[in-house]
């Protein structure tokens, strides 16, 4: 059997819509040689509908409950990096479920940067359905700043590439791992 060297064998990923948690996740899980799970579209196949589709025809909270049920599940597998959505941790069994299991990181983005990131594709997220969606993002942010702090690591994403905030996300892995004496 080969052994791979790595700094751990599970990680979340959570922050904020628009922050790259998809795009950095599934770099993230190629380097360190872990399967890529990204939370939205694990319950999407499940359902055989969009995030957005589940909302408007289902609602919220039955998403939450699709959500919730999906974290319960993923926790239990190994070798895997997981894409939270951007209100997964705000719940707070979903948010207990993935302390308990193994390193969060917090990845963190400008509101600007935000914005600028995901007005390119409004249609996919529900929650900016509002008149003023750079209001929306900065009220909501406020709203969960505490939440994702709670997180044990922190990345900013603002104006830096995807393999260098990888490289910050595995050193991070690596203290992480370190035994506490």
């Amino acid at each position: 059997m080969v052994q791979i060297e790595r700094p751990v064998t599970w990680v979340a990923l959570t922050g904020f819509m628009g922050v790259g948690k998809s795009r950095i996740g599934r770099e993230l899980a190629r380097s360190l040689m872990l399967h890529f799970i990204d939370l939205d579209r694990y319950i999407e196949r499940q359902m055989g509908l969009s995030v957005a589709d589940i909302f408007r025809h289902l609602g919220e909270a039955t998403f939450r409950q699709l959500e919730a049920a999906a974290v319960e599940e993923l926790t239990q597998k190994d070798y895997l990096v997981l894409s939270l959505g951007g209100g997964t941790f705000v719940n707070p069994e979903n948010r207990a479920r993935l302390l308990a299991r193994g390193p969060v990181v917090a990845l963190w983005a400008s509101p600007e940067t935000i914005f600028e990131r995901v007005r390119r594709r409004p249609g996919e997220r529900p929650l900016l359905g509002s008149p003023d969606p750079f209001k929306r993002i900065c009220q909501l942010l406020a709203e969960r700043e505490g939440l994702y702090r709670q997180a044990p690591l922190h990345v900013s994403t603002d104006g830096r590439r995807i393999p260098e905030v990888v490289e910050e996300i595995i050193e991070q892995l690596w203290d992480y791992a370190q035994p506490r004496g």
